[in-house]
């Protein structure tokens, strides 16, 4: 292999210089695709916890004011969060990758240590690689959770519910919050609730009968399950007003013993939904509807995976144009495609557009976009933008 030099007694061969070039580029390519990954990597997890911070903030404050008012029970609120976390997990994982690779590749060109690649010669497409290789296991990710565990949850969150609201009055009330029951008709309140012997103190309960209104105040209370099954919540030492609004001929009643009947809601299995029917029932179903939420349900991952390779050729840094050019277009490329997709739900839900057409329309014309964008790249055209 190549020629031997003899020299102090050392047998050493001397590589020809195609080879020694061919292994100068592999190294170089090597280099590049994992220091861009890992970059990638830890820029996506920062921009991970980041967005599931605010969005966990978000969540949490909206649901727990539901809970303050007496919408949704305490137990429900972990829950709650949770189906709302899974329902928004791809749309995160999305923007996480989008910016993972658009931040990273453009403090390259920022620092100035893009150019030192290319000087090495490595181009638009040679940077494609490592992308892809990025964005890839997370586009199978996202596709995962918006085929199966979105609807999945969909339907979870839908059962929960309905249970919740197939159980007794007694479960919606909670120490020091006014508690809605039977459609608005009861309406409960208890200043203290003893755990251990399920006593409640200082009752308060507003109920309407027959148009007139009737105000129960008491000092302590309990639940008693009779022989057949009924709930009555029993109060004792208290006081009963009764009446009609605007009218003088309010009735007071004191009593030592009273016995308030808690009904029992029953709530009918609520009829299947497209968000809650799994990907290949829709396929089996495709009415408007469910076509409409399966492309939807498809356009996350594909949306994923052309904003990354979007992300390359749209961070170089026009320096004429200067930086933040760049960031408001590429943040007004996404914000516009995000939007089209949902608009795409709707087209095709209304039967304007055909599945194909819209998503054509949607996608293909995101991609018609990027492939411009890396012409310009390829052909020396400076920047993303012009």
């Amino acid at each position: 292999m190549g020629v031997k030099l003899w020299f102090s007694g050392v047998d050493r061969p001397i590589l020809p210089k195609s080879i020694i070039s061919s292994n100068q580029a592999e190294v170089k390519v090597r280099l590049f695709n994992s220091a861009l990954i890992r970059e990638m990597s830890s820029m996506g997890g920062v921009a991970l916890l980041s967005l599931t911070g605010i969005v966990l903030v978000t969540l949490l404050v909206r649901i727990l004011g539901r809970a303050a008012v007496g919408r949704i029970d305490n137990e429900a609120v972990f829950p709650f969060i949770g189906f709302g976390m899974l329902n928004l997990l791809p749309v995160l994982l999305s923007l996480a990758l989008f910016l993972a690779v658009f931040l990273t590749m453009t403090r390259l060109w920022q620092d100035s240590e893009m150019v030192v690649w290319q000087g090495a010669g490595l181009g638009p497409l040679a940077w494609l690689s490592p992308v892809l290789r990025f964005a890839l296991p997370i586009t199978l990710l996202i596709a995962m959770l918006s085929l199966l565990v979105i609807p999945w949850a969909a339907q979870k969150r839908s059962d929960f519910e309905r249970v919740l609201s197939s159980r007794d009055e007694a479960s919606v009330i909670s120490a020091g919050v006014f508690a809605e029951a039977g459609g608005g008709k009861r309406v409960f309140f208890v200043e203290s609730i003893d755990t251990r012997s399920g006593r409640v103190r200082n009752v308060f309960i507003r109920s309407v009968q027959s148009g007139r209104d009737g105000v129960i105040v008491a000092q302590d209370g309990h639940v008693e399950v009779m022989e057949n099954g009924d709930r009555f919540l029993v109060l004792t030492k208290g006081r009963r007003y009764e009446g009609s609004p605007g009218a003088a001929d309010y009735r007071m009643m004191e009593f030592d013993r009273y016995a308030v009947r808690l009904d029992t809601v029953t709530v009918e299995k609520q009829a299947q939904t497209p968000r809650t029917t799994s990907t290949v029932d829709l396929l089996r179903d495709p009415s408007p509807a469910n076509l409409a939420e399966w492309a939807w349900r498809l356009g996350y991952p594909i949306s994923a995976l052309l904003l990354a390779v979007f992300a390359v050729p749209a961070s170089h840094v026009n320096p004429r144009a200067g930086r933040s050019l760049n960031v408001i277009f590429a943040l007004l490329v996404y914000t516009v495609y995000s939007n089209l997709i949902g608009l795409s739900e709707a087209w095709i839900n209304q039967q304007k557009l055909s599945v194909v057409t819209s998503m054509l329309l949607v996608h293909g014309s995101m991609g018609v976009l990027v492939i411009w964008l890396y012409w310009r790249r390829l052909h020396g055209v400076a920047g993303g933008l012009g």
